[in-house]
């Protein structure tokens, strides 16, 4: 057993988080791609041949990878026994409380913690960190948090703190979508996009967000921040979160299609903003 952090999943926000994580703490880290440990390890990480290997090494240990199947995975071979897990992968809020469950019973604790934010704010430090769990187990991993996050929001038992993180993307992602539409929207009238970004930029309505996705519309560079896929399966799992609640979500269920359109258009390695897309697509056959 070393002082050691795990972190498991190195994806766009994964490894952003790990690397604010090893500024203040030695880092173990592994990744199904092993070339996406490079740059953690030349600045210092230890990198595992497993994920179990990281559970035997560390007491506590990050979890951030695609979605319940793929903790799964990584959960199968690993011993619990007086760990704390992390677990800052966004899956259904179910899921999370049968996962608490698992993890008790094998003698660990387990810690919700999803983050609102993306790939730039994971690297300024500026997330807002959501956690749910045992009182014991919040004290002793909010502290870790502190160079990821700006606020860490303090949510109760699990699922409440997964629940809130659909709730937040609610709003993100209506937000971009509908930013797109009015992309689009002065497209197709011919408007000057360049004018409407340095109107919203200066309105009311103006927000890191909106001006970052605005400039990303109006330059075409979809480099991602939050990429379509991922942006999909929030969608998703809010819709689904709804459903089975007996809510609606009449505009999350629109934007859902959107982004699956999008990523169908070949769009699946670009930042949320290239949404855009689905609209000039249906624009395209209703015109045609």
């Amino acid at each position: 057993m070393t002082d050691s952090l795990g972190f498991i999943g190195l994806g766009l926000m994964g490894s952003a988080i790990a690397s604010r994580l090893q500024s203040r703490h030695p880092l173990v880290v592994w990744n199904r791609t092993r070339a996406a440990t490079a740059s953690l390890a030349q600045a210092g990480a230890e990198v595992a041949d497993s994920a179990a290997e990281v559970f035997d090494r560390c007491s506590t240990v990050f979890v951030m990878i695609t979605d319940e199947s793929a903790v799964d995975e990584v959960l199968a071979p690993g011993d619990l026994r007086q760990k704390t897990l992390v677990q800052m992968s966004t899956v259904p809020p179910a899921y999370s409380v049968a996962l608490a469950a698992r993890v008790t019973a094998a003698g660990g604790r387990y810690v919700e913690a999803p983050v609102s934010g993306s790939r730039q704010p994971a690297l300024n430090g500026a997330l807002i960190g959501m956690l749910a769990g045992r009182p014991d187990a919040i004290d002793d991993v909010a502290p870790l948090l502190d160079p990821v996050c700006a606020l860490i929001a303090l949510c109760g038992e699990p699922p409440r703190a997964m629940q809130m993180k659909l709730a937040v993307n609610t709003f993100l992602i209506t937000l971009v979508t509908g930013l797109a539409e009015s992309f689009h929207f002065a497209e197709t009238h011919e408007l000057d996009v360049q004018l409407l970004e340095q109107i919203l930029g200066a309105g009311p309505m103006a927000s890191f967000v909106s001006r970052a996705k605005a400039a990303a519309i109006v330059a075409g560079d979809f480099a991602p921040q939050a990429a379509i896929p991922d942006v999909a399966k929030n969608a998703r799992l809010v819709v689904e979160a709804a459903r089975e609640n007996g809510n609606t979500a009449t505009l999350m269920e629109a934007c859902l299609s959107l982004y699956a359109e999008a990523e169908g258009l070949g769009h699946g390695a670009d930042d949320m903003a290239a949404v855009i897309t689905a609209f000039r697509a249906r624009t395209g056959r209703r015109r045609s």
